[in-house]
Order: structure tokens, then sequence, then C-alpha cells
């Protein structure tokens, strides 16, 4: 990760902080059992395993009180796909039938077919737990469980960024354990930092968050871009691994 050698200035928790009030406060994250976005993403991480096109216009249901995600109308309209808590994922009709499982999922990407492609369960894996971490954080922050150091600012186009290296708690499904959030003056997250381990460990993604808008009281940015991040700690300009798009789900 990027904070190897980088100083530590601070037990990162007043920062945490700062990040959670900037993004509408723990209270409005906890009101709900869930939060709901559409959801559009594709890119070439996606295309480059035959899944460019794999997560469209899907509302994502996304958990505040545990890790469970639903998709629904994926892979189609008249189906779901699920993250369930133990970290397993399916996919399921309308009436709740299973068509789909597959259990331990993580544990399946280091075969000679998950480097040259993935399946629709792949791709509901890894879109479904990346969707609940860039959801839930900051405010899983102020959880049990999650080491947090503050580190040496960074400058990036004209700005003064702080940086807040997260320890994410074993077991949980994210990109990688040691993931870095860079936040602006107000608190909002602008940068994000991590390993997409199911891709490989060379996969070193610089995750940026652009036109923060409020999704009932959830300030969330509207799109994400993601790059590959060089050895120096700046992006590199192509190609675009990732886009997301979100936006609200109509009452």
């Amino acid at each position: 990760m990027a904070v190897r050698g980088v100083r530590e200035i601070g037990d990162g928790r007043e920062l945490a902080q700062l990040a959670i009030e900037a993004h509408g406060g723990l209270a409005r994250w906890q009101r709900d059992p869930e939060v709901a976005v559409r959801l559009s993403s594709g890119g070439f991480a996606f295309a480059s395993k035959l899944q460019g096109h794999a997560v469209r216009d899907v509302v994502a249901r996304v958990g505040t009180r545990a890790q469970e995600v639903v998709f629904e109308r994926y892979p189609s309209e008249g189906s779901r796909g699920i993250l369930d808590s133990a970290g397993n994922v399916r996919i399921v009709d309308e009436g709740g039938a299973t068509r789909e499982e597959r259990r331990e999922p993580r544990a399946a990407f280091g075969d000679l077919r998950h480097k040259l492609r993935w399946d629709r369960l792949d791709i509901l894996y890894f879109g479904t737990y990346a969707i609940w971490t860039y959801l839930a954080s900051p405010f899983v922050f102020a959880n049990d469980g999650y080491r947090l150091r503050e580190l040496e600012t960074w400058s990036e186009h004209g700005e003064i960024w702080r940086r807040l290296a997260v320890t994410f708690p074993a077991g949980l499904q994210t990109h990688s354990r040691e993931q870095v959030f860079y936040i602006d003056r107000v608190g909002l997250i602008r940068r994000h930092d991590y390993t997409a381990e199911p891709f490989g460990q060379w996969a070193r993604a610089a995750h940026y968050c652009f036109d923060h808008s409020s999704f009932d009281g959830l300030i969330l940015p509207r799109r994400r871009l993601v790059y590959p991040r060089r050895g120096d700690n700046l992006p590199r300009s192509h190609p675009r691994l990732v886009w997301i798009e979100l936006s609200e789900v109509p009452a």
C-alpha cells in the first residue's frame, strides 16, 4: 500500500469524525437499515474480464447494519443478486428461489479462469462488496475493529488533502485490508487508494470522487473514476479502469 514509508501524524479519530459529519453524520447513516441508489458502472477493468456491461442501471440496496447488499434487476429483469453477511453471493428469481450460488467467492479468484475472464457471480461479488465499501465509508470507521491513522498531507489538483489510513477488519469483504482516504478541508472524501485484490496484487488503484450531492441527507459522490496508481503515488492518466455513476431511486 501507499502508506509504506509515509509518516503518521495522528491517530485518525478526529479526521474520521470530520469526514463522518461532512457525509451526513452517523445518525443519518444509522437511521434506516439500508441505503438505496441507482448504479451503473463499467470501464477497462471490467471489459478485460468480459463483463464490461454487467452492472448497468441496477438498484443497489446497501445494508447499514451489516455487510449485506442486493442488486435488483441483476443480471436481468426479474432477478436479484445478493451478497450476504457471510460473504457468499447468489442470484435469485422473483420468488426468491436460488438460480446460481457461490460460497466463499473470494477464494476462487486465484485460478487460471479468473485470470482470463469473470462470470456474473464474480462481478456480482466484486460489485456488491465495492459499493458497500464506497457507501459505508466513512461511517463504519466509528465501529470497533477499524484501525485508523492520519498520515502526512498530500497535494494534488492545487489542493491540500489530509489522509486517513484505515485497516479494515479481517473477514470483511473489501478490496484490501489497507486503504487510504484523501479528505478535503470540509471533510469530503476526494480520493481513495487500495489494491483491488481480486484482480491481483498489481491492481493498485487511485479512485476519485466527484459531484458530492445529498441522497436524502447522505452526502455521496455521483461520479467516481478509477485509474492505476504509480509507484510514486500519482495516478496514471490511462487506462480508465472503472467509472461509476450514482443517482436517486425514484420514490
